[in-house]
Order: structure tokens, then sequence, then C-alpha cells
């Protein structure tokens, strides 16, 4: 691949890079002592080097966060990722979830008027017959939250926000998207995720700059 070509992937050193500013105790030798133990699984190159996607990636957050906050040991960390769905590369194909909004409110553990409310902010499909993997998401993470005081009413600002960074990536695979050369869609779809990668890279440092002046250091 020509070396303007858009990556789509990340070096080992470049997930270190991404993840010291939230886990200072993350090394090299750390995702390597994970990989080794099972616990993800980085595709490789031909020539053997590491690469890691937005998945592996959020994957790892996931697990750190495990141990950090909870002092899960790892075979209880790696028995909760194999029960659970692992988080999935923005733009990444959804996996087949449909669910009631029974099985909605039992899986992200959200009673109805929390998810009412998701609805009223537009932050979930207000009147869905059936929910996807998104929308699980969302409710899960919005449970999480509501444990610190941080409710629906409060994230109008994040979902405003995701909308303008969709718009920036519109906006930049747009021309990709108008040409009829083979491949043109392909290039489209790679762009878009990588475009994202970057766009939550840089949201994930920004977020980590405040918070370490809110906590003064």
């Amino acid at each position: 691949m020509a070396a303007e070509a858009i990556r789509a992937h990340m070096s080992i050193g470049e997930v270190l890079a991404l993840l010291q500013g939230e886990f200072p105790e993350i090394t090299i030798s750390k995702i390597r002592f994970l990989e080794g133990e099972g616990l993800i699984e980085p595709q490789r190159s031909p020539s053997g080097y590491r690469k890691f996607t937005h998945t592996d990636v959020e994957r790892l957050r996931f697990i750190l966060t495990a141990q950090r906050d909870q002092y899960l040991p790892l075979r209880v960390i790696k028995d909760q990722l194999a029960d659970t769905p692992g988080p999935r590369a923005v733009g990444a194909e959804q996996p087949q979830v449909r669910l009631t909004r029974e099985e909605l409110l039992a899986a992200a553990e959200i009673d109805e008027e929390t998810l009412a409310e998701l609805e009223s902010y537009g932050l979930i499909p207000a009147g869905a017959r059936r929910y996807d993997a998104d929308a699980l998401d969302v409710a899960r993470s919005v449970g999480g939250l509501a444990r610190f005081g941080l409710h629906a009413r409060h994230l109008r600002s994040v979902k405003a926000a995701a909308e303008r960074e969709a718009g920036l990536l519109e906006q930049a695979v747009a021309p990709l998207l108008r040409r009829r050369a083979p491949g043109a869609l392909d290039h489209a779809e790679e762009s878009a995720r990588e475009i994202s990668v970057l766009l939550l890279r840089l949201h994930a440092a920004l977020l980590n700059e405040r918070v370490r002046g809110v906590l003064g250091r």
C-alpha cells in the first residue's frame, strides 16, 4: 500500500501512546502479556508486526479498567469478555442484535423511565419495535453514567458532538463516494473507519487533558 494510503490499523506503539494518558502503568510488555494470555488477538502483518484495530483498543481499555477499578483477576475478565459482546469499531458491521423493549431493559439493566428519557432526548430511536447493538451500547453506557449522577438530559452535548463529527466524516468521504473507479466504495469505507479512529483518538486525548485539569494534575 502506498505511503499516502489511509491506514486502518495501529501499531503497538500507537496503542501504547493512546492509552497511557488514561492508564499510566500500561507498557508494551503488558500489552504483549495480555495477548499471550489470550485476552486480545491483534492481527499480524505478513512480516509479523501486530496490527491493532479500534476494537482491539476498546477491548484493552475494558481489561485495564476492570483491573484498575474492580481489581478483577484476568481469568474473570476473560470470562466476562467471552460472555459479553465486545466493543465494535466505529462503522463496523453490527452484530445481529434485535431486542424487544423488555429485552433491552433487562440487557442494559435500566428501567422504563430511563429508556423513555433516552428516547425523548434522541439518544435512542423512539417507538422502535426492535433495538440493535448501537441502542444496547447507548443504553448500557447511559446506565453506567447514571451511577455518577449523569442522565440522558445531561448528554445532549455528547450527542451533538457526535453528530458534528459525523458531519466532518461525511464531508471527508463524499469525494470518494462520487468516484466511479473500481474499489472506490471500499476505499471510502476504509477511509471512514480510519477517520473515525482518529476522531476518537483526538476526543480521548482532549478529554484526558481536561480531566487532568479538573483534578489539578
